[in-house]
């Protein structure tokens, strides 16, 4: 993720060809995840191998672990895979609460990656966990909803407390970005905001389905708001 003065596009794909679309369609990060098998469901390894041999280096990959609990001893295998499979960036489902600085540190320690926090604002996420996550040494904050069939990121916060969200991570050197069933409708509000990033996946699909194939005309309709 490499911070930009415009908000640019996450789009999350579970294939190489989704990939090649997201990425002939204007997509700025390809996220790799499967929709089939969880909130932050992982990709087989040779499945990521083959996105990322797609993208080819034209844009950064991020890869998630799965909805693996805050344990060094699982989730160190499951990014050094990741890492492996030639992923940027390694995004990690923090789900339980109160965060564990000791488990934060020693994460952030044991890897070189980008590591990226996401937090899920139908959990009621810790209002000053991109604090913590800077002294841990991470790399990045996203905000996203853990049940996708409960509403999206808006119906969840408030303009105000998803201000001061953004506002921190970036004043903690964090970079920051918003999901959460986002729709056409939520871009120009949510961008207003300032993250570095908007992520999308439903919207992004025939039918607006998450677990249906990209649609690279939805695609390009979300790069063209992105960009007005």
């Amino acid at each position: 993720m490499n911070r930009s003065p415009r908000v640019r596009m996450l789009a999350s794909v579970r294939s190489a060809e989704e990939a090649l679309f997201a990425l002939q369609a204007g997509a700025d990060l390809i996220d790799a995840k499967e929709p089939f098998d969880g909130v932050l469901g992982a990709v087989p390894p040779e499945v990521l191998r083959a996105i990322v041999s797609t993208v080819g280096g034209r844009r950064p990959v991020s890869a998630t672990v799965g909805d693996l609990p805050l344990e060094p001893q699982r989730l160190l295998p499951a990014i050094r895979s990741n890492v492996d499979c030639g992923a940027d960036i390694v995004k990690i489902g923090l789900f339980e609460q109160p965060l564990e600085p000791a488990r934060l540190r020693a994460l952030a320690a044991a890897t070189a990656v980008p590591l990226v926090a996401v937090l899920f604002a139908d959990r009621s996420p810790p209002r000053h966990a991109a604090i913590e996550l800077a002294a841990a040494g991470w790399h990045g904050v996203m905000l996203d909803t853990a049940d996708k069939s409960a509403g999206t990121l808006r119906d969840w916060t408030d303009e105000v407390w998803l201000a001061e969200f953004v506002n921190e991570a970036r004043a903690a050197g964090l970079l920051v970005g918003l999901a959460g069933s986002l729709r056409e409708d939520d871009v120009r509000p949510l961008a207003a905001l300032g993250p570095d990033y908007l992520g999308f996946r439903g919207a992004l699909c025939a039918g607006s389905d998450r677990e249906e194939c990209l649609d690279p005309g939805r695609v390009r309709a979300i790069r063209t708001l992105l960009e007005r």
